[in-house]
């Protein structure tokens, strides 16, 4: 937050903001007209530091105008997850008519208001407001260098660009510094000034965007350097693989040549030897299936909501990206059940119903679960980030009967269509022996290592994706995060085919949950970085905030992690079957 003083005043620059929802009928169609009644609508008021700990305006004891009170209720399912509380100001704006500076209402000021407003400073608090669906900062007050006396900015001075019928722009300036004291009586004032303005209605957000830190030379470096390391990655996978492999065949090919005696007493080893268990069912193949078909309904709203993102302009709109990915999450449900369903079946499971119930609700139980605990947090500290019973209604019947049913289709698809178990190899009915191997051909082992290179090439991008959601700025960059989402797919699938090689190899046969494992411990090395981001980037305090951030970070690594670990084993689950297709077996 920008914040210049000089002569008694306070300027915020519009650097932070939440999604502003212009899907309002003017927004498409209507214009103002002279005189036209403008409403200035009071959001939140929070610490600087606690983004996300935000309370209603009027928890202050600040006082409201004294024009009549305009309801206001939730738009969109995202706003009212957002904690968003519009609150009219009662102030007597008009379209292009002036106001010279006007006392609206005054502040009975006893000790326990003076308290809270002491509170509000000493803690940084600042408040947001919105004319016309555009956002507006201001702060609250500040002390002196000694921090003994307190003072509370009580001057509004509203500065409104038009351009034709439309508001493009608006700026508040804080002057009107009064020192607070108990028992008396302090006016709250406000101004509006109009001005013409060249900036188009389509363009009136522009100004709230930070190219110079997002399109920094270091996000397109490391946007290079990993498209770099790509290249390089798939490049070294193919070669060893596609020259290990044609020895492969040729040491087996030659194999088959020879007769029963000579093989009886060659020293036969490697992936080949497994032919009979490596298409053998996971353990657990309930869970693993749900978390696979979970990971691929993740992939599919990550790529479709980027892709939205990337056409329309999410981040004008007040609580537009989470409606979104709410919506695009719902209605992907049948990806879910069809890819869940279908490896159910290939592995021989019979209880399809229950494993498309944790199929549907593994995520949903997941979120809301983290969603549920904060909100006692947030209920405790009288947060508007509580979500209301009626949210809360409303999630679980998108659950109940919309998620479910369309996961129950995509089930059914799925064990149709694609639930024949066509191994190229057959599966004994007496499993291996897995001989002994070196400690670091062990699966825990290829786990651990797994998801350093795919960590490697998000990592730069985490921090910019961190900084637009944890500190005050929007992000805007969607083709940044569509390229970013294509390098981790194929660094993630390199890495755990090349895993998945040497396990086999090492005549190993427990490849999916490795494959699965390997790639999603990228979550693990992406929570360990919100623990550094947390402790070195930011000044967050108290229970509300750290237990907001490091939950909702939880729900972020996991997911993550489920989507990596999905996206790993369907491309390696087709280079096993590749492999495994083409060597001639007895």
């Amino acid at each position: 937050m920008n914040v210049s003083s000089g002569r008694g005043s306070v300027v915020l620059a519009p650097t932070l903001g939440l999604n502003v929802n212009t899907h309002r009928l003017r927004y498409w169609f209507g214009n103002y007209t002279d005189k036209e009644e403008v409403v200035l609508w009071m959001n939140t008021v929070g610490p600087y530091h606690n983004r996300q700990e935000t309370y209603k305006y009027f928890s202050l004891p600040f006082c409201v105008g004294t024009k009549k009170t305009i309801s206001h209720y939730h738009e969109t399912l995202g706003e009212a997850l957002q904690g968003v509380e519009l609150e009219f100001s009662g102030l007597d704006i008009k379209f292009k008519d002036e106001v010279m500076q006007t006392t609206y209402c005054e502040i009975e000021l006893d000790k326990a208001k003076r308290d809270a407003f002491v509170y509000a400073i000493k803690n940084h608090y600042w408040y947001q407001m919105y004319i016309d669906d555009l956002p507006i900062w201001g702060i609250v007050g500040e002390a002196d260098e000694n921090g003994e006396d307190h003072y509370l900015w009580t001057y509004k001075k509203l500065e409104i660009g038009f351009n034709g019928n439309r508001i493009v722009d608006v700026n508040l300036t804080s002057e009107g510094k009064v020192k607070l004291v108990p028992n008396t009586r302090i006016a709250m004032s406000y101004s509006v000034k109009w001005k013409k303005s060249d900036v188009k209605f389509e363009d009136r957000f522009d100004k709230y965007l930070d190219p110079s830190f997002f399109q920094h030379r270091i996000h397109w470096f490391s946007i290079f350097n990993s498209f770099m390391m790509v290249i390089f990655l798939v490049g070294l996978v193919s070669m060893i693989l596609m020259r290990t492999l044609r020895k492969d065949y040729a040491r087996y090919s030659k194999e088959e040549e020879m007769d029963d005696m000579d093989r009886d007493l060659g020293d036969e080893y490697g992936w080949k030897q497994v032919h009979g268990d490596v298409f053998r069912p996971s353990s657990h193949p309930m869970i693993f299936s749900s978390l696979i078909g979970s990971g691929c309904q993740i992939f599919s709203v990550s790529f479709i909501v980027i892709v939205v993102a990337m056409i329309e302009d999410l981040y004008t709109e007040r609580g537009s990206m989470l409606s979104t990915a709410i919506f695009v999450y719902a209605a992907t449900s049948p990806v879910n059940g069809y890819f869940g369903g279908s490896l159910y079946a290939k592995q021989g499971g019979r209880r399809w119903i229950k494993q498309m119930f944790i199929g549907a609700f593994l995520i949903p139980a997941m979120v809301c679960g983290t969603a549920f605990f904060i909100n006692f947090i947030a209920m405790y500290y009288h947060a508007s980030r509580a979500i209301p019973f009626g949210t809360m209604v409303a999630v679980c019947c998108i659950c109940l009967f919309v998620i479910l049913p369309l996961n129950l289709v995509g089930t059914i698809l799925g064990r149709n269509l694609s639930g024949q178990p066509n191994f190229p190899c057959r599966v004994n009915a007496v499993p291996r022996p897995i001989p002994e191997k070196k400690w670091f051909m062990e699966p825990a082992v290829i786990v651990c290592l797994g998801g350093i290179l795919p960590f490697g090439s998000i990592f730069i991008e985490m921090y910019f994706i961190f900084t637009s959601f944890w500190a005050y700025k929007i992000y805007y960059v969607y083709g940044f995060m569509m390229l970013v989402l294509v390098i981790l797919c194929i660094v993630t699938v390199c890495v755990t085919i090349v895993c998945t090689y040497f396990l086999l190899n090492a005549e190993d046969y427990r490849w999916q949950w490795t494959s699965f494992l390997s790639a999603a411990s990228t979550a693990v090395y992406v929570y360990m970085y919100s623990f550094y981001y947390y402790f070195f980037k930011t000044k967050m305090y108290g229970l509300f905030q750290t237990s907001f951030y490091f939950g909702y970070m939880a729900v972020f690594s996991t997911s993550l992690g489920i989507m990596c670990g999905a996206v790993g084993y369907v491309g390696t689950s087709a280079f096993v079957r590749k492999i495994y297709t083409n060597v001639k077996i007895d």
